[in-house]
């Protein structure tokens, strides 16, 4: 026991003296080196059988729980992490059997100074349990401000859900009241299916789960990674039909993924009278005329699309899954026309396409920084029914709408332009349809962008649906060089302010901002401000945006410091300390660098596909801010050698054509957690109309991500999105941890937790079954980029009989 104690303690003193030097020439903290002296001083000691290398041991326990306390506060996972170490080798240290020198009696120092220290730093760090670093308790205004609200453009039954955020405004909130915070502790599991379409051994990094299926009649519609489509029985889950787009494999592909399928039936008589309609048709009283119109009840007239990982557009029978063969070229498109380049696997649209004012309006995701002559971001408008190009909007060329010639490959569109990955809203009454905007590949340089680039990439934008031309924009982050795209669907929903009803589109960010703005010109509706940013740069050509914008309703972090560095012990929590020293930090938009630069919030993003859900009748936001810094590292061309390259968005990507490659990757400590403190994973909720923070909590539990599986609620990250009830009940998944929850939308409180098959990284829906009970439902399959567990499952739970 006694030669463990000097071991430990040697070892212990070594580390903390050599990093700490380290860390010191960094101009770092020079807490580690003198540590790491005192306790080699402390081994020296006990070896040579001397009565002081406990007191002195008890004396640095209390230097480290006082410099513990000032740099992290009373705060149980700072403390833990800096004390836990110390405090387990002084109990060690306190033993009899550690100190004797031989068999036949105890001539070392005296065990009781360390052991009643160590118990005493353990009591404090244990008092810092109740207490949480970034937590906001409160409880949101849960007032009814309208009864009546407008929950997308065309009805649809109270127990339906016929888009991916249920309408075209994009609110992922249901009527449905069945299930209350008072009974959901009572769903239960009621059926699951398997699609088949499991995870390969060839499948890109970054092959994900994501999808929200449609409900519609009694049929449910979704989609998988592989593209394969399917329908179910909504009461069973029993397959009604399966389409396979024969979508294949390709190796350059960033994502594998579809996150779901777009809906579109005949209008009633009655609806083609609406205002909604009457502006859609106003507006496009020039396109071309479209195809005939399938009768209700004959093959086609409800349609389904897919948009398939090979880049293509189908269009598919509701009813039976056979391609719509008035559409296109026998019920597809090849979305590669007109295209300046058409590297295998560099685009295809992972979100489903906009179905608005009779049109299905399509844009895909080009592959970030794999080469700077890409395919473009164009956006395009097709006939529902012909599936007739009607225009197109390229942010390269956006005063061109007409549309080009499919057939003439001579009219091409605007090579790497900005394009629009995520899933777009529409409000057809006003005529408008709004895309969150990408930036121009490569995103991590900006020499490369034209003014109009420049001007639409990292933004939203609202197009004409009849004509494409832009109604207005508005920007999230200028010159954006950290891959900060608009990740995330915006909302639509009207807002009760002091001048009105007005109507509202609200947008989250990556950086953490939710911006509220006036969805018909754009004008926000909670302050938007200009700061200073970083500007220090180190290659030719590349510059920084002097200011960018701030939201007055936002979820970004504090800036980090190296006190919040964190690791399960005082020594990786050092080497993240010496990283962060060798990084370039100047706070949120620090430009990427050669050096290596930290961005945080990373391109993980705050906010980022799942978007957040509304509540259109008390006015309220519920989401999932999450908190990841990431390296991003500009690599010369001549250093790259050898390296794998263009494996995901993450890793070293070529950006084929430029001088420099681009080096992506969450800042890690050695051991694989992230390097500052948790929490990295929070729900919260805000009021829209006064910008307001009512909460925020930590989310999710390291179940799932340690060695051993303890439930430890820590705050972990998550992707995916969070669904709402009018009854004030929240369902998400989306944590690394594999666990569907319901959240109290008044405090945040979880009222229901149940395990699941698989990572649950996709949005949850609601529906009503055939025999009028509500379904919660959701998609498990995982995520390759958060390494949750991969399956294939879809899940549908109701209340107990």
């Amino acid at each position: 026991m006694r030669f463990l104690t000097l071991l430990l303690t040697s070892l212990f003193g070594l580390a903390l003296a050599v990093g700490g030097s380290w860390l010191l020439a960094l101009h770092g903290s020079p807490f580690y080196l003198l540590s790491g002296l005192l306790l080699l001083m402390v081994a020296w000691g006990l070896w040579r059988h001397r009565r002081w290398p406990t007191w002195l041991y008890a004396g640095w326990l209390l230097v480290l729980l006082a410099w513990s306390l000032w740099e992290a506060g009373l705060y149980w996972w700072p403390l833990a992490t800096r004390l836990g170490v110390p405090v387990l080798l002084g109990l060690l240290m306190a033993l009899p059997a550690a100190r004797r020198s031989s068999p036949r009696g105890y001539t070392g120092p005296a065990g009781w100074p360390v052991l009643l220290v160590s118990l005493a730093v353990a009591a404090v760090a244990l008092a810092g349990i109740p207490r949480h670093l970034h937590e906001i308790d409160g409880t949101l205004p849960m007032d009814i401000v309208n009864a009546n609200p407008a929950l997308g453009d065309s009805p649809q039954p109270d127990g339906e859900w016929q888009a991916y955020g249920r309408s075209g405004y994009g609110q992922r909130y249901s009527p449905l009241a069945q299930i209350t915070p008072a009974n959901v502790g009572q769903l239960q599991l009621a059926w699951q299916m398997q699609t088949g379409d499991v995870r390969l051994p060839q499948d890109v990094g970054e092959t994900t789960y994501e999808v929200t299926p449609l409900k519609i009649g009694n049929t449910l519609y979704l989609c998988t990674p592989h593209s394969l489509a399917f329908a179910l029985d909504a009461d069973t889950g029993k397959v009604l039909w399966k389409f396979d787009p024969a979508a294949g494999m390709e190796p350059q592909r960033q994502h594998q993924t579809c996150r779901g399928l777009s809906y579109y039936t005949e209008p009633t008589p009655a609806a083609a009278t609406t205002p909604a309609s009457t502006a859609a048709t106003a507006s496009t009283a020039a396109a071309p005329a479209p195809a005939a119109v399938p009768a209700a009840g004959q093959a086609c007239s409800s349609r389904v699309f897919l948009p398939s990982a090979d880049a293509k557009l189908h269009a598919l029978d509701a009813q039976t899954g056979q391609h719509c063969t008035d559409f296109g070229n026998n019920g597809v498109l090849d979305l590669l026309h007109n295209m300046p380049f058409k590297q295998a696997g560099y685009y295809y649209s992972t979100s489903p396409p906009l179905v608005a004012g009779g049109k299905v309006i399509v844009a895909g995701a080009v592959n970030d920084d794999y080469a700077i002559n890409s395919p473009s971001g164009v956006i395009r408008a097709y006939d529902v029914h012909s599936g007739q190009l009607l225009w197109n909007w390229d942010s390269g060329n956006p005063t061109q709408t007409a549309p080009l010639d499919p057939n003439n490959p001579n009219q091409v569109y605007t090579p790497s332009s900005p394009n629009s990955w995520s899933v777009a809203s529409a409000d057809e009454a006003l005529g408008l349809a709004y895309f969150p905007m990408g930036n121009r590949t490569p995103d991590q340089l900006g020499m490369y962008r034209s003014p109009a680039e420049e001007t639409y990439a990292s933004s939203v934008v609202a197009l004409d649906i009849g004509s494409g031309q832009v109604r207005w924009v508005q920007q999230f982050v200028h010159h954006d060089l950290w891959d900060m795209d608009t990740p995330a669907q915006p909302v639509l929903l009207d807002l009760d302010l002091p001048q009105g009803r007005v109507p509202a589109l609200v947008q989250p960010t990556k950086q953490g901002d939710i911006y509220v703005l006036d969805r018909r010109d754009g004008k926000p509706l909670l302050p938007i401000s200009e700061r200073t940013a970083p500007q220090h740069v180190d290659i030719p050509g590349q510059h920084a945006a002097p200011t960018q914008p701030s939201s007055a309703l936002s979820f970004e972090p504090k800036p980090l410091r190296e006190a919040d560095m964190w690791g399960a012990s005082l020594i990786d929590q050092m080497l993240c300390r010496i990283q962060f020293r060798q990084l370039r930090y100047d706070g949120r938009y620090t430009p990427p660098t050669l050096q290596g630069s930290l961005i945080y919030p990373g391109n993980f993003g705050t906010f980022n596909w799942g978007s957040v859900a509304v509540d259109p009748q008390r006015q309220v936001m519920f989401g999932m801010p999450t908190y990841l810094a990431f390296v991003s590292r500009l690599v010369p061309k001549n250093e790259t050698g050898g390296r794998a390259m263009n494996k995901g968005e993450h890793g070293l990507n070529e950006n084929k054509g430029a001088d420099y490659a681009v080096e992506m990757t969450p800042f890690m400590s050695p051991i694989g957690v992230p390097c500052h403190v948790p929490p990295w994973g929070t729900i919260a909720a805000a009021d829209l109309r006064t910008g307001k923070i009512a909460y925020q909590h930590r989310n999710g539990t390291i179940r799932d991500l340690s060695p051993i599986p303890l439930p430890i609620r820590i705050g972990v990250p998550g992707i995916g999105g969070p669904m709402l009830t009018s009854t004030g009940v929240a369902f998400m998944s989306a944590a690394t941890d594999d666990n569907f929850r319901a959240y109290d939308l008044a405090t945040g409180k979880v009222l229901w937790d149940v395990r699941i098959p698989a990572g649950g990284q996709a949005t949850p829906m609601t529906y009503l079954n055939s025999q009028g009970e509500q379904m919660v439902l959701l998609v498990a399959g995982g995520h390759g980029s958060t390494g949750t567990k991969a399956g294939d499952y879809v899940l549908a739970y109701k209340l107990k009989k």
